[in-house]
């Protein structure tokens, strides 16, 4: 079994803890909630359209718990809960991306409206690291190998 590594604590707690809390908040969204949310989905993603909004509203909720929960549990190794959360994350840069006044005109840079959404590069960066950081772990366990300075 993988075990999580001292410094994969802090950002799997800090990033948990808030997608979860996001997740059980948005479980208790009424009708006008459900509406925006749905709205600005469906202006990133045309495809969800058919989707009800309280049907779409509470997936995103259970989507949220379901990631926060993954990263938060300290027996799922990092590197799967970094694939949960480049996932989610990636999904939420492209509504960042796509529904217009998010970002200033030519640029990345969020506007107002858009620095709650440009978070979510945070949380993309944190994923991508997690999955690098397994990579990079394997990679230094196989040059441990005690053959390994036999065949220099």
């Amino acid at each position: 079994m993988t075990t999580i590594e001292p410094r994969d604590v802090p950002p799997r707690l800090a990033t948990g803890a808030f997608i979860l809390n996001s997740g059980l908040g948005k479980l208790r969204a009424d009708a006008e909630t459900a509406e925006g949310l749905h709205g600005m989905a469906c202006v990133a993603y045309p495809f969800l359209r058919k989707i009800e909004p309280e049907r779409f509203t509470r997936l995103l909720a259970w989507s949220e718990i379901a990631v926060g929960g993954i990263l938060l549990a300290p027996f799922v190794p990092t590197r799967p809960a970094g694939l949960a959360l480049t996932g989610f994350s990636a999904g939420l840069v492209g509504l960042y991306l796509r529904v217009p006044g998010m970002r200033e005109p030519g640029s990345l840079r969020p506007t107002q409206s858009g620095i709650p959404l440009a978070k979510d590069f945070w949380m993309l960066g944190i994923g991508l690291g997690f999955l690098a950081s397994g990579a990079r772990r394997a990679r230094a366990g196989a040059s441990r190998c005690p053959w390994h300075r036999c065949r220099r």
